[in-house]
């Protein structure tokens, strides 16, 4: 079955970086759009980012546009979020979320995705 397991979450500073990994299993992986999202308690989940299934449209939400990267390496099966310059409001449960599709829309919505990871946790400090 699709499996997505997310690590690389930690607690850091304020202007810190992190990178996080999206591991893929239990599905032909390069066929897959994949996307990050995080969720603060009380609030939305809220897309930041996608990524076709070959690597070469890519968009990001406006929150974490230029200083999020997202890339994807189909011989590993695996997606990575590089955050840099963290801020506190950063601070979310992080996950990662697949879906099979021919096109990839321009708004990165969680009712287009249909697996979704556990999540992982990142915190930032002032």
């Amino acid at each position: 079955q699709v499996q997505l397991v997310e690590s690389g979450g930690d607690s850091v500073q304020a202007g810190g970086s992190l990178r996080l990994s999206c591991a893929a299993s239990g599905f032909t992986f390069g066929e897959y759009i994949i996307a990050w999202f995080r969720q603060a308690p009380g609030k939305e989940r809220e897309g930041l980012s996608c990524i076709d299934s070959s690597g070469g449209n890519i968009h990001y939400g406006d929150s974490v546009k230029g200083r999020f990267t997202i890339a994807r390496d189909n011989t590993k099966n695996t997606v990575y979020l590089q955050m840099n310059d963290l801020q506190p409001e950063d601070t979310a449960i992080y996950y990662c979320a697949s879906t099979y599709a021919p096109d990839m829309p321009w708004r990165i919505s969680k009712e287009f995705y249909t697996s979704w990871g556990q999540g992982t946790q990142v915190t930032v400090s002032s």
